[in-house]
């Protein structure tokens, strides 16, 4: 009688050493974005320069994880592109500590974030690949977890070098290239990428009819909830207004960065809850369940009295339904798509992300400004409980081409 074969863990060199390399390059970009806002006022620099800094950012990152994910499926070895990618980033973020005027930021942000948008779905899928189908949520939600705790890590470190150590500046940005770099070793000797064909090549028009029609639903309701999806430092921007008569303007202040670190830890907290739990019961069902959650805290917000209980829930509530959202969203896509279409949909997904990112936190803004807050979360829940309810139109177990 032959023994069973053995079950190959999900924890593996390659999931660790991604989710390790995730945790260092989040912590790196995140030291620097928490000194970002004083380098630039201490430039002269007017507000406006930081928008343009992290428009054109995030736009070109965008563009290059679209690119980056219709040529990656080209590949039959990825490793060496996301290697570059988290050099790229590094050595992009840490040359913030030679500039000497605002286009020298935008500049080196922008090389950053050009590397970050290259890698992306190039991460996704070699992550996709190191585990099974049973296992992508546990997978990317271990990946999701150690980023977030980067994430929390990160502005610790900036207040400790400035004001523990009492380091300048730039100094500060050269500190960053020691979690940046130590991001790309562990991919380049951690990471242990299988060995695959290489895709046909087509034009990037087919790449995108090629993939099925589930995936396609899914991208149009990742897309009307992402339309709502406003960033979390608006969240912050609310918390100080209506705490500000109760505490005063430096206590609500700091009641605010607190409970955003809050938020930071229930993601970092949830993410890998997310993914057991992805990889356990349906996952359009429990995507749909985590677009509901973000409704209802959109409602809370718009209705009921913002006082420290209440915004204490809705951070907490803030940052689980984000790590819901994430995790899910990249284990259902790998389950949607073939093997071979991975880089591609991980790119398309990204790029879909970036754009209703951008687009919902200007709307949430203006509505703010010109009608105020119920009206401006009003049209968030509205937006979410449509992209819960297109979630649910979501098929899985069919892979077929429209």
């Amino acid at each position: 009688m032959n023994p069973k074969p053995l079950r190959q863990s999900w924890l593996n060199s390659t999931v660790v050493g991604i989710g390790l390399a995730s945790l260092f390059s989040d912590w790196s970009h995140e030291i620097a974005t928490t000194v970002l806002p004083a380098f630039l006022a201490s430039l002269g620099v007017a507000a406006v320069w930081l928008g343009l800094i992290e428009g054109v950012s995030d736009g070109l990152s965008s563009f290059a994880k679209l690119a980056s994910g219709h040529w990656t499926d080209r590949l039959a070895k990825r490793k060496p592109v996301l290697v570059a990618g988290y050099v790229v980033t590094a050595l992009g973020t840490a040359s913030f500590s030679l500039a000497t005027a605002a286009w020298h930021v935008l500049a080196a942000r922008a090389a950053a974030w050009l590397g970050r948008g290259v890698r992306t779905p190039v991460r996704k899928a070699v992550l996709a690949a190191a585990v099974t189908p049973e296992t992508y949520g546990r997978a990317f939600g271990f990946e999701r977890m150690m980023d977030t705790v980067g994430a929390i890590v990160g502005p610790a470190t900036a207040f400790v070098l400035l004001q523990g150590l009492h380091l300048g500046f730039r100094p500060v940005f050269l500190w960053t290239l020691v979690p940046g770099l130590a991001a790309a070793a562990l991919i380049a000797f951690a990471v242990r990428e299988k060995d695959r064909k290489k895709v046909a090549s087509v034009s990037f028009r087919d790449g995108l009819r090629q993939l099925p029609q589930p995936f396609r639903r899914f991208l149009v309701a990742v897309g009307v909830f992402g339309a709502g999806d406003f960033a979390h430092t608006l969240l912050i921007l609310l918390a100080t207004q209506k705490l500000g008569p109760v505490l005063g303007p430096a206590g609500a202040a700091a009641a605010a960065v607190g409970l955003y670190a809050a938020h930071n830890v229930a993601y970092a907290g949830f993410a890998f809850v997310a993914g057991w739990l992805a990889d356990r019961v349906n996952k359009v069902r429990l995507l749909a369940c985590g677009y509901a959650l973000a409704a209802a805290m959109a409602v809370a917000i718009a209705v009921l009295p913002a006082g420290l209980p209440m915004l204490a829930a809705v951070f907490l509530v803030g940052g689980i339904y984000v790590a819901v959202e994430e995790t899910v969203e990249d284990s259902l896509c790998a389950e949607l798509v073939d093997s071979s279409q991975h880089g591609m949909a991980f790119g398309v997904l990204a790029t879909v992300n970036g754009a209703g990112d951008f687009l919902s936190s200007v709307l949430v803004g203006v509505l703010w400004s010109a009608f105020g807050v119920p009206a401006a979360f009003a049209y968030s829940a509205a937006l979410f409980a449509l992209g819960a309810l297109l979630t649910l139109r979501v098929k899985l177990g069919s892979r077929g081409a429209a």
